[in-house]
């Protein structure tokens, strides 16, 4: 797996935090590309969500640059993520409304946008990378396997045609074989849209796996970083981060 691209997102020297007076990540560097797949991976605690959070809005940047297309973003608000930096989120724990159908929550995923037309273009095109949603158009969203209901949210996420999409814990409280189709979907839509994603992975191994390109996150700073197949060929990240002795 290879990408191609100019930086798109840049994170530079950046130490952020929730409380005045203690941060959680330190002096960040981080960058991704047009075009590709970064995996942030790391210990609980390590910071990997507030790197996230810092991104997008929801936690202080106490110091440093968040760049996007090399505009500055730094503490962007997240209501104008989307609409002026183009990045998408898609959050950790389930955002789909259980007793809407599907198509009704793709449709409330732009109601912002007044032309009818557009946003049945917008859902028939989600329809197209996802064929599963399309076939459960009419079902409650909460009746779908917990596989199908995070391609929902995926979905939902492109339809406003993001440049950069985050994805916090894609694989979170899925069964394996349902993690490993996830990934599948994501890398699928790399190759075919060129898709640009920031995501950060408690499944290190199967994150990594996805990526082009790996952070490892220790106590908020950087510790590792590198092309994807890189960190999980060393030796100590394996043993330290992958479970592999």
């Amino acid at each position: 797996m290879t990408a191609a691209g100019r930086p798109l997102l840049e994170v530079i020297d950046m130490s952020a935090g929730y409380y005045a007076g203690h941060n959680v990540v330190h002096h960040l560097d981080l960058e991704v590309a047009e075009g590709e797949i970064v995996c942030v991976i790391g210990p609980n605690g390590a910071g990997k969500s507030t790197v996230f959070r810092a991104i997008y809005g929801l936690a202080e940047v106490r110091s440093g640059h968040v760049l996007c297309d090399g505009v500055d973003i730094t503490g962007i608000a997240p209501q104008d993520a989307l609409r002026t930096a183009r990045m998408a989120m898609v959050p950790q724990l389930r955002s789909v409304f259980p007793q809407m159908t599907v198509y009704e929550n793709l449709e409330l995923g732009m109601f912002l946008e007044r032309d009818k037309a557009r946003v049945r273009a917008r859902i028939d095109y989600v329809y197209g990378l996802f064929p599963r949603l399309a076939q459960r158009s009419r079902q409650a969203a909460g009746t779908m396997s917990g596989g199908e209901q995070r391609m929902l949210e995926i979905g939902r996420s492109l339809l406003h045609e993001p440049r950069i999409v985050l994805m916090d814990e894609p694989s979170a409280g899925l069964a394996p074989i349902v993690t490993r189709q996830v990934f599948e979907a994501i890398r699928q839509l790399n190759h075919e849209i060129g898709l640009t994603v920031l995501m950060i992975e408690q499944n290190a191994r199967q994150g990594l796996e996805a990526s082009h390109r790996g952070y490892v996150l220790e106590m908020g700073r950087n510790r590792y970083q590198g092309p994807a197949s890189e960190l999980l060929a060393d030796p100590e990240v394996r043993r330290a981060f992958l479970g592999v002795r």
